[in-house]
């Protein structure tokens, strides 16, 4: 056998480790050490006062609160709130505002003491700055303005932050550090505008812990997901940098507009409300169409389908929101009415020009209207930041944000020619499993609506879904994501986060890039969760929390916990793939992740407890209990396989009902939670009647394995190249093409024009063997086949092509397991040393690894 690996290791967990004392941009603002024109917001002799001019923005005079109880918090100095510069407002003081709409921000940039040129006009901006000497009497005032009442929040956040309040404080019980003194560095720091205008969160198949929780834990006066929940979400959502939110919509939940209180919460918090892509212009089609289900038909009922939605849009019209376009059936269902995809394609322009109408005549022609940008000044900072160039959307638009998605079969209607209004935002969906189905063409780029991307991290649906654990690895989230926003989908993000919790680390990641496209890239990737875990629980247990999930993200990638069964729904029972040594070394490297985060939960300091559980014991011990329960099962050692699930039902009951004093009661439940959806479901876990029969492992001589990691990349005469992604991939060592944006390239040309991996591949022997190639189930950009070539030494590169079959057979099996294998049948003159190279003639292909079959190997799940 031979097997490669990757040099440069070593190398990339220094650079984690190392990451663990800068923690982020944002403690940049907070110094250590105090000097003389610091500004001290807080210490022992007490805190700076803030000031509110009369008339702040309610949003924002609602984050001011937060923050001083942050300070609060951290400091235990409670800072005095006034609304105008009055003696007891000096010698140092706090103003938060927006900027245009403060008299005393006008006075300190007419007096050249602020510059706040660039915030005119950019969207969810912010300036954080040390003034000295701002009015008459006052020695220095730390200034917060914003370019708008969200970018004035996000800079409340900001400073929150900084001084150490994780924004999952509440929502995962983080605790506080505490501090004496509370200094922010002297100079101006700039924020924004985000790389995406609209960014947040569905909250989706509520029905087995969020909704339960609420009703009958947080919020048992509602009895459900109501004002006192949402208000809760928006401010987390706030602290990440969003601004959007699709609410819940199961039958088990009474629509968002339900309850008065809601709508009326989101616009005091400054949330922009959405709905999802099968419920559109705000409406809950399951809670709120209360006619029979085929009388939701625009073909013979358009009129009582229009009063439904007019209804909706007459009532929230003065709130602000991104409507919904389109239709489709009652709860996520193909659309009732038309018979053919061309009378579909019809009605559905029919009823984006009903919609549009609909919108113009209720909704406030304010709301969603952008300012024109005012020429931006150099806005170098002083920490050598810098806001970015103004975006495209910072552009003129006086309609309302609208946006349309294309989910599911809908992607075919617009495939075969559904024109969607110019100004309308198109919204690509991933295929449910993380991996994004559509990309826009450079002349698609060109609609002033842009595009946009739905994106699952939780998932109700076939082939299996996953609404257990949270297990989707950051770094494919980076490599769909940033791929996407090259090919133009910077308009609206959202993730499907199921019921929050627990995808804590998942959502962040996922909006983190969505403030700041540039934030995380393939070099610095590995450093997200060493930085992540100091900002939870400090340097001291870091680099060996991020290293134990770093593991689970490796293990769990190969096979989802929720997809341990190798058979469908309605499909007879079978045993896994997985050879005996697999599963011996699975079950070997669960364990040994399981010793470590057990002896990790004893060192933990008693105030982190609770949050360690929630954030990493839990996730880590329960799925290494599911595989355990599994796979003993599978082995016939049904005693093993029963005490692993008694202990999956007993950590599951200590995270509700002892976690945080029962906070979380009734919020985490094991999968399948019931028999509801069970034609989407794995079963309820039972041992198997037998042991399985024994399945060896590929034997030695047989194969050549190499992660692609591996392989030298050469890059192409442009730069183009094939760029290994830190922690993609079954392999850990995936690589990709980047920039994704490259345009194909012929294969007559790909020796001259393509980048290239190449490895020295000794061969024993002379003959044609066959080459697999492990290959993320990624979808084109586009077609409908991922392509690329491979060549042995000089001779002519040979394509390699694989048909992604969209929703079919074979793709349900590539995302269930995380791989799709392309093969060739490659001619090897003369044994030796053989240059292996494979060109990248096509981007979006992400190859995981490459084994070469001499002749006798055998079939294993992962592959020799």
């Amino acid at each position: 056998m031979i097997r490669a690996s990757l040099p440069i290791r070593l190398a990339l967990v220094l650079s984690a480790l190392a990451c663990i004392e800068q923690l982020s941009a944002q403690t940049a603002l907070l110094t250590p050490s105090p000097r003389a024109d610091d500004f001290i917001l807080a210490n022992q002799q007490g805190a700076a006062v803030f000031v509110l001019e009369p008339g702040t923005d309610p949003a924002v005079a609602r984050a001011v609160d937060d923050l001083r109880a942050d300070i609060e918090r951290v400091s235990n100095v409670v800072p005095a709130l006034r609304h105008e510069l009055s003696p007891a407002a000096r010698p140092a003081l706090v103003l938060v505002a927006v900027a245009g709409k403060s008299s005393l921000l006008d006075r300190l940039a007419a007096e050249k003491k602020l510059d706040l040129r660039a915030l005119v006009g950019a969207w969810e901006s912010f300036v954080i700055a040390v003034v000295h000497t701002p009015f008459p009497g006052v020695e220095r005032a730390l200034v917060i303005a914003g370019s708008d009442r969200r970018g004035a929040i996000y800079g409340c956040y900001e400073v929150s932050a900084a001084i150490g309040v994780s924004p999952w404080h509440w929502w995962a019980d983080v605790p506080v550090p505490k501090r004496s003194t509370l200094a922010i560095a002297t100079g101006t720091h700039r924020f924004g505008p985000p790389s995406v205008k609209y960014r947040g969160v569905f909250l989706n198949d509520e029905d087995w812990g969020l909704q339960p929780w609420a009703a009958k834990t947080f919020e048992p006066e509602t009895g459900d997901i109501g004002p006192k929940t949402y208000a809760k979400l928006f401010e987390l959502l706030l602290r990440l940098k969003a601004n959007t939110v699709w609410p819940a919509m199961h039958p088990t939940t009474r629509a968002f507009n339900h309850y008065p209180r809601n709508k009326e919460v989101a616009d005091a918090y400054g949330i922009v409300m959405g709905s999802s892509h099968a419920e559109p212009m705000l409406r809950n089609n399951v809670d709120e169409w209360t006619a029979p289900k085929e009388d939701y038909n625009y073909v013979t009922n358009r009129e009582g389908v229009l009063r439904y939605w007019e209804e909706r849009v007459a009532e929230n019209g003065r709130y602000e929101a991104i409507y919904t376009l389109g239709m489709r059936g009652i709860h996520d269902s193909n659309m009732v009415g038309p018979k053919t995809d061309a009378e579909r394609i019809r009605t559905l322009e029919r009823v984006f020009a009903d919609q549009r109408a609909l919108i113009a005549r209720h909704v406030r022609p304010e709301v969603g209207r952008v300012i024109p940008n005012a020429p931006s000044p150099d806005a170098a900072t002083d920490d050598g930041r810098r806001i970015r160039d103004n975006p495209p959307y910072l552009t003129r638009s006086d309609g309302t944000p609208q946006m349309f998605c294309a989910y599911k079969e809908v992607l075919d209607l617009y495939r075969q020619g559904l024109r969607v209004p110019d100004d309308v935002t198109i919204v690509w969906p991933d295929d449910n499993f993380g991996y994004i189905r559509n990309f826009a063409t450079a002349a698609e780029r060109g609609r002033s609506g842009g595009f946009g991307i739905y994106y699952h991290l939780s998932y109700l649906g076939r082939p299996l879904s996953y609404l257990w654990l949270s297990t989707t690895p950051p770094a494919l989230v980076w490599e769909e994501m940033h791929k996407a926003y090259q090919h133009g989908a910077d308009r609206i993000w959202i993730a499907n986060v199921g019921d929050l919790k627990p995808a804590e680390i998942g959502t962040e990641f996922f909006l983190q890039m969505a403030w700041d496209i540039d934030r995380w890239s393939a070099d610095n990737l590995a450093t997200f969760l060493p930085e992540w875990t100091a900002r939870e629980f400090g340097p001291q247990h870091a680099s060996e929390i991020a290293s134990i999930l770093d593991e689970y993200y490796r293990l769990n990638f190969q096979r989802r916990p929720e997809h341990l069964q190798w058979w469908l729904p309605k499909q007879p029972r079978r045993a896994s793939p997985l050879t005996d040594g697999e599963v011996q070394a699975r079950l070997e490297a669960f364990a040994r992740l399981r010793a470590r985060v057990e002896t990790l939960r004893t060192h933990m300091r008693p105030d982190q407890r609770d949050a360690f559980f929630q954030l990493v014991y839990y996730p880590v011990a329960g799925s290494a209990l599911a595989n355990q329960r599994f796979f003993e099962g599978e082995r016939g050692n049904k005693d093993a396989a029963r005490a692993a699930d008694a202990g999956l039902v007993e950590l599951t009951r200590v995270y509700n009902e002892q976690i945080a004093g029962g906070k979380w009661r009734g919020m985490m439940t094991l999968e399948p939670a019931d028999k509801q959806w069970a034609s989407m479901r794995i079963e309820a876990w039972t041992p198997p009647d037998s042991a399985r029969a024994p399945v060896p492992d590929p034997p030695p001589g047989t194969f050549i394995a190499i992660e692609a990691g591996s392989f030298a990349s050469h890059p192409s005469p442009t730069g183009v190249t094939w760029m290994r992604v830190p922690r993609l991939g079954r392999t850990r060592e995936a690589v990709t093409v980047l920039p994704a944006t490259v345009a194909d390239i012929d294969l007559a040309a790909a020796e001259a024009s393509a980048p290239r991996l190449e490895h020295a591949v000794n061969f024993p022997a002379a003959g044609e063997f066959t080459l697999q190639a492990y290959l993320l189930p990624t979808h084109p950009i586009s077609g409908t086949a991922l392509r690329f070539a491979v060549a042995l030494d000089d001779a002519p590169p040979q394509l390699v092509t694989l048909e992604i079959g969209d929703g079919g057979p074979e793709w349900a099996q590539g995302v269930l397991n995380a791989t799709r294998v392309a093969r060739l049948r490659l001619a090897v003159p003369q044994a030796g040393e053989h240059a292996l190279k494979i060109y990248g003639i096509q981007t979006g292909v992400v190859l995981d690894k490459v084994v070469i079959d001499l002749g006798g190997l055998t079939p294993s799940y992962l592959g020799p």
